[in-house]
């Protein structure tokens, strides 16, 4: 199958019109140096990401590396590269951790308050809204948490932000990326809430394409990637968005992330 024009998407960090701005610029610039024409699309919420990830012309979007990690090894898309932030979390690798925010003034005031609190999820198979934060609380909480209100699915990290600011949950995970991002560029958006704990670093969301296609073409678009940096233009279009670099990455080790996920579900006891 030829694919003429292959897709970037930023989806999972499109957290404001200004932010997706930066995201096209870069991946305009990521094209233009590998040679590959790329449309740049938005697939706004509340589209299913899973019909992105489905898409047959993926060239360069962005997953979430727990539904990455579930597919069959033949049938996951290509890994091309995972974001290396320049936050101290990132261990300067292609990491990435989840904040757990609650209200600056709300009824949760230390980590003992979680066992209690009404929390908020993103979608069942995220890694950073909902994987991230079981995992958290079962290694401080296991057998001994009670069924507890939940509510979502809140869908993406605004949908946690915006239940915070409204009272309906008490705590709630988001990537630490996207918190990064919101800082930077949107920081009326995190007014009122604070970071209580971060999560352990694991894989990053990483840019991925489709099986179909062309193996040079993926390679070009590979390249373009890890060496950005190397470029007064592309370290600049990488700052502006809080990295340092994008790094190549193994398929093999995302594998981790559904070994935590079920482990956190059998020491924490409780459904969400």
């Amino acid at each position: 199958m030829v694919i003429s024009k292959p897709i970037a998407c930023s989806r999972m960090y499109n957290l404001s019109p200004r932010i997706r701005g930066l995201w096209d610029a870069l991946f305009a610039l990521v094209g233009l140096r590998s040679g590959v024409e790329l449309e740049i699309i938005a697939h706004p919420a509340p589209a299913p990401l899973s019909a992105l990830w489905a898409r047959p012309d993926m060239g360069a979007v962005f997953m979430c590396g727990y539904p990455f990690s579930r597919m069959p090894e033949g049938l996951r898309p290509a890994a091309l590269a995972a974001p290396v932030s320049s936050e101290a979390w990132s261990l300067d690798q292609p990491l990435y951790a989840s904040h757990i925010l609650v209200a600056s003034t709300g009824p949760v005031t230390a980590v003992a308050d979680l066992a209690t609190a009404r929390w908020g999820w993103t979608v069942r198979d995220s890694q950073s809204g909902y994987h991230a934060a079981r995992s958290y609380l079962a290694g401080r909480f296991a057998g001994t948490m009670n069924q507890s209100t939940t509510v979502g699915p809140l869908l993406n990290p605004s949908g946690i932000v915006a239940a915070l600011k409204d009272g309906r949950i008490d705590a709630g995970a988001i990537d630490a990326y996207a918190f990064q991002l919101l800082s930077l560029h949107e920081r009326e958006a995190i007014d009122g809430l604070r970071i209580l704990a971060t999560t352990d670093p694991l894989p990053a969301p990483l840019l991925v394409a489709a099986q179909t296609l062309p193996a040079d073409i993926a390679t070009a678009l590979q390249r373009s990637l890890v060496t950005l940096h190397e470029t007064p233009e592309g370290a600049a279009a990488l700052e502006r968005l809080g990295l340092r670099r994008f790094s190549a990455v193994a398929p093999s080790a995302y594998d981790v992330l559904p070994q935590r996920a079920d482990d956190a579900d059998r020491r924490l006891g409780i459904s969400w």
